[in-house]
């Protein structure tokens, strides 16, 4: 399945878990943005989707590093106080700048050292955590741990930190069954799926 589907699929979990708790529009459109990017993540392995040219360009690639730098740029601004503001935003541009210099396979390992130390510096333990999944996801190969159990359960505790830090209700639910949505599609079980994944990694390496 394409990321755009896998996307789709994802942004309507959102919509449901959203219409679940009653959201209104501003908190259904952060829940059903979450969602759609929760059911990309598991592609961010090195050989997946989001990491090579199958499904996004070198350049697209390149735009959504420098699109997460924009956002620790903003966020520190926002959020931080002293020091570590102006040390998030130093991250978050260095992060803009070296995405123009950076091969596209390093490039989310250097993501994901962005983010981490930006998580760090600003307290924010769902920050340095994605960045660690990011730095990780660098080096696996496709369809294997960030398709596992272990992937979800490493989201949902990220997605646990980000809903207490933002305080919106139905943002773990948002992420953990957008990340989930993506598992299911890619599972052998359905007709137009060639291979499984190894969803019991590193216990069992079967395919389903």
């Amino acid at each position: 399945m394409n990321g755009t589907a896998h996307m789709a699929i994802g942004a309507a979990t959102g919509f449901i878990v959203a219409n679940s708790y009653g959201s209104g529009p501003g908190t259904t459109v952060v829940l059903v943005a979450i969602g759609g990017l929760s059911g990309l993540m598991p592609d961010l392995d090195i050989d997946g989707k989001l990491s090579n040219k199958v499904t996004f360009s070198a350049k697209m690639i390149r735009a959504v590093a420098q699109m997460i730098g924009f956002l620790m740029i903003l966020y520190s601004y926002l959020e931080g106080i002293g020091e570590d503001r102006w040390f998030g935003i130093a991250y978050g541009v260095g992060m803009i700048i070296l995405s123009g210099f950076i091969t596209q396979r390093r490039m989310l390992m250097i993501t994901g050292i962005g983010v981490s130390a930006c998580g760090w510096q600003l307290n924010e333990t769902w920050l340095w955590m994605l960045g660690i999944y990011l730095f990780t996801a660098s080096f696996v190969s496709h369809r294997s741990y960030t398709h596992s159990f272990l992937g979800v359960l490493f989201y949902g505790m990220i997605a646990h930190h980000l809903e207490s830090s933002i305080m919106v209700d139905g943002v773990f639910e948002a992420c953990v069954i957008g990340y989930t949505s993506h598992l299911i599609a890619d599972m052998k079980v359905l007709p137009f799926n060639k291979r499984g994944i190894k969803l019991l990694l590193p216990f069992s390496s079967r395919e389903i």
